[in-house]
């Protein structure tokens, strides 16, 4: 394994719209998630992260769900607030990989709007040596073609290649691409993986 390929939110990027919403629902957690789950759910992102220019998505959510309009409408103003910077473990364990010498890369879902905020926020987005961002290809995983382009762009050997991602799907279109696929749920399981791998001591 000489090169790994990182998924960025929710693995490296502490993402979540909880901590902008809550704020509008006073403690009942129960109706921030209903709201979550109804009104900004997650493939209603992906079609941002695909692409689509979130004045568009956010209008096209507003008439789709009018009794939600004004919060719907809050989300570019409150996307900022979503992202609370950096996974200090995992990105502990990226320093580590680039120190060792490894080759790395990212493949992420996000829109072309929001990426240099976390760019301008996330000081170690620079240590990749390139970053495949979704938004700009109109692809989002797990469409086996964005791992491709990938693969094609940073010149990867999948056999000598790990894969990271918090989303099953992804992982699963990784693997059946010849990547060695890890499953993030946190890091010190990825330490743990990574350790069996011979990548870290």
């Amino acid at each position: 394994m000489d090169a790994v390929l990182f998924d960025l939110g929710k693995v490296l990027l502490d993402w979540n719209p909880r901590y902008f919403y809550s704020r509008f629902f006073g403690g009942d957690e129960n109706a921030l998630e209903r709201f979550l789950a109804e009104a900004v759910p997650g493939h209603w992102v992906l079609e941002m992260d695909a692409g689509k220019p979130s004045a568009a998505a956010i209008a096209e959510r507003q008439r789709l769900l009018p009794q939600h309009a004004e919060l719907i409408g809050r989300w570019s103003e409150g996307w900022p607030q979503m992202l609370r910077g950096e996974i200090s473990g995992s990105v502990q364990i990226l320093d580590e990989l680039r120190r060792r010498g490894l080759r790395l890369y990212a493949l992420t879902n996000f829109s072309t709007e929001t990426f240099p905020i976390a760019q301008e926020r996330c000081e170690f987005l620079g240590w990749f040596e390139d970053i495949v961002v979704s938004g700009e290809h109109g692809i989002v995983k797990p469409d086996p073609l964005i791992y491709e382009l990938a693969i094609r762009r940073c010149g990867l050997e999948t056999a000598r290649t790990v894969f990271i991602d918090d989303t099953p799907a992804n992982v699963e279109t990784a693997r059946e691409l010849g990547l060695h696929a890890l499953h993030f749920i946190g890091p010190e399981k990825l330490r743990a993986d990574l350790e069996a791998l011979g990548l870290l001591d």
